[in-house]
């Protein structure tokens, strides 16, 4: 995609690259940090929601606050150089977006300037937050993760083979959201007497790895964490699903709809707007440790029956029933 169209995708608003932002900004006009750890394609169908909840608050980019773009594209160890830079550049609110590690990153970086993360994991395990209610300190946020919502989608995978087959779960070792989810399906594993296997993958050739070793261990279907790392990858872990026969369980929408089978999980969108939101309302002034953190109240099951077809799957009519969206 050409830079061109890419900048009118993002709902026409001018994108303030890092090298040319501050430059384009009129004097004194606020500017937002933004840290991501993906890529700007990766985030092309979320950044038209940010801006609505900036614009929800009164904010236009380009026209009365800047935004400086920092992207790791999945490279997390890159996350804590591009914070302190934003911190550097004494940005007025930092937007720690798509992963927990960009927000730990970011608060490990400054105790002053305000932080407002997007996140798929729990906010409390790794420290961002010690209350959901009341986070306190100089960050909140939103975060699209609930201990049920994991428990969910082991109870979709046990409906896709039969009892007692094992089940995997693929996992970033290097990001705590993932890990935490991990553990909570293993809690509830050991609760139903469901055979479950962890496969650890934190680089792209370690996904190709772990699909091998699956394949070998008998494992009936797979579930896999919400995670940067597998979402910027979608499209590899669609190949192989299709390549080992696979059903794979995913927590994002676009993995299915780039073919995956399932999907489970609340809306990216929403959560990115109300991000936008929450930032608004800090660079008018509000204090980040007063705003509670938002958590998801809608979750969707989308199908993908033409997977379930490639993959010579019959699926249980009760299961089709409840789904939200069937993709034909």
């Amino acid at each position: 995609m050409r830079r061109r169209e890419f900048i009118t995708l993002l709902s026409g608003a001018a994108v303030a690259w890092p090298l040319t932002a501050r430059a384009q900004q009129p004097e004194r006009m606020p500017v937002i940090g933004f840290l991501s750890s993906l890529s700007p394609l990766e985030l092309i169908f979320v950044m038209p929601a940010f801006h609505q909840g900036l614009n929800e608050v009164g904010f236009v980019e380009g026209r009365n606050i800047g935004i400086e773009y920092r992207w790791a594209e999945g490279h997390y160890e890159r996350l804590p150089e591009l914070a302190v830079d934003l911190v550097r550049r004494q940005v007025a609110v930092i937007a720690a977006i798509s992963g927990t590690p960009a927000a730990l990153a970011a608060k490990a970086a400054t105790t002053t300037i305000p932080i407002v993360f997007a996140i798929g994991g729990d906010p409390v395990a790794p420290g961002l937050v010690t209350n959901i209610s009341h986070p306190g300190g100089n960050i909140t946020g939103v975060s699209f993760y609930t201990a049920p919502v994991v428990t969910k989608r082991l109870e979709l995978a046990r409906e896709l083979v039969p009892p007692g087959t094992m089940i995997g779960v693929f996992v970033n070792p290097d990001n705590p959201p993932s890990v935490t989810e991990a553990k909570t399906l293993q809690a509830a594993a050991a609760a139903l007497g469901q055979p479950i296997k962890i496969f650890n993958a934190s680089t792209e050739g370690h996904i190709d790895v772990a699909f091998a070793d699956i394949a070998q261990q008998k494992i009936g279907a797979v579930i896999v964490s919400s995670d940067p790392l597998f979402f910027i990858e979608r499209n590899k872990l669609v190949v192989l699903q299709a390549r080992y026969a696979l059903p794979t369980i995913f927590a994002d929408r676009e993995q299915v709809e780039a073919g995956g089978l399932i999907s489970y999980g609340a809306s990216r969108p929403d959560a990115y707007r109300q991000a936008g939101n929450y930032i608004g309302h800090v660079v008018k002034g509000e204090n980040p440790g007063d705003l509670p953190v938002v958590l998801p109240t809608k979750f969707t099951l989308l199908i993908n029956l033409k997977t379930a077809k490639a993959l010579g799957l019959s699926l249980p009519p009760s299961l089709l029933a409840r789904a939200d969206e069937v993709i034909e």
